[in-house]
């Protein structure tokens, strides 16, 4: 891949646009301009534009190798299902391989809207505005979750028979792998939730990190535009949807979480039980396993937060606020044993 100086990191403007004009013929309609929009937790993000409309590129962190975790073409994949279904997803235009940045790659059409991850944004929205997003937040994943994954040619998409089991063990690794500090507490979570698993295990399309700061939504009246970050997405319980969506909600509120603005934390915003109970009439399921799902929630959370502790402790992280995540594990293990305390 060639690239010059005025190339952000990870593309190359002139081999992209020489790229695009060949495979999608007309996008273009103007010389190429690539801006870093954000990355460093995840995958990378770019804004595109010919000067006249906007796009965006996804692609692997810079100098990742383990394709299996940041499969792009998976993400493509699932936006290009989507776009038959009443869930709000940007279109995807075309995916590529490592042969044209070095990296693959996917480019989507730009989600005309605002990310609300500072607590400012979420403050313009109070009263009635702010119910009405929890609302639209949660009907948005109910339509995913009535989304039949044969009809829109996602039936091969995961293993949904013993999802939960292999998620506990996926994240019970991560944290062997990524030991630094004794976590008593911790470890006996997993091995309360392994204990006891649900008995009512569902099979849908599941985003996986599905959360407000995770959907675009309109400025003027907060409606979502669309449902971003599909890395995770696969085949199996649409509790651990609604559960993940809780906890970011307002389970971690009070904690200072350096990830993104909780809504709990800000006056006007219903409370976490409002989306559930919102999600229990759209859908029809019992919610009488939900416990065990929040608790989950929480580990998975905690585990992640673990991990990033680790490399911080060896100086393999940079950008602001990892290092304050490490601080957040006990709360959070605290927490994920209260909502099992709770079932009965």
């Amino acid at each position: 891949m060639i690239t010059s100086e005025l190339d952000p990191p990870g593309v190359s403007v002139t081999a992209l646009e020489a790229f695009l004009r060949d495979a999608v013929p007309g996008l273009l309609n103007g010389p190429l301009q690539i801006d870093l929009l954000s990355g460093g937790r995840s995958n990378l993000t770019y804004v595109l534009t010919d000067g006249h409309r906007r796009w965006v590129l996804r692609r692997p962190p810079l100098g990742h190798v383990l394709a299996t975790a940041h499969d792009m073409s998976r993400e493509y994949r699932v936006l290009d299902a989507l776009q038959a279904t009443d869930v709000p997803v940007p279109k995807p235009q075309v995916s590529a391989g490592p042969e044209v940045i070095g990296a693959p790659f996917y480019v989507m059409d730009f989600a005309d809207g605002v990310v609300l991850r500072e607590r400012g944004q979420l403050e313009a929205f109070g009263g009635a505005a702010a119910t009405g997003l929890a609302e639209a937040l949660v009907e948005i994943l109910a339509r995913l979750h009535r989304v039949d994954p044969d009809a829109v040619g996602l039936g091969d998409l995961g293993r949904p028979e013993g999802y939960l089991a292999r998620q506990l063990s996926r994240w019970q690794r991560q944290l062997a792998a990524s030991h630094s500090r004794d976590l008593p507490d911790l470890a006996r979570l997993g091995e309360r939730l392994a204990h006891r698993l649900p008995s009512r295990q569902e099979a849908t399309i599941v985003h996986g990190d599905y959360r407000l700061d995770n959907v675009v939504v309109d400025r003027q009246d907060g409606h979502v535009v669309g449902v971003l970050d599909w890395e995770m997405a696969t085949l199996g319980d649409p509790l651990t949807d609604l559960a993940s969506t809780v906890v970011w909600w307002d389970g971690i509120r009070d904690l200072e979480s350096p990830v993104a603005a909780v809504p709990g934390d800000v006056p006007g915003f219903p409370a976490s039980d409002r989306l559930v109970d919102a999600y229990g009439r759209r859908t029809g399921r019992d919610l009488s396993e939900l416990p065990w799902y929040l608790a989950f929630a929480f580990y998975k959370i905690a585990a992640i937060f673990e991990g990033i502790h680790y490399r911080t402790q060896q100086g393999l992280t940079v950008g602001d606020g990892f290092d304050r995540l490490g601080a957040m594990v006990p709360a959070l293990v605290q927490r994920g044993h209260a909502a099992l305390d709770t079932w009965s």
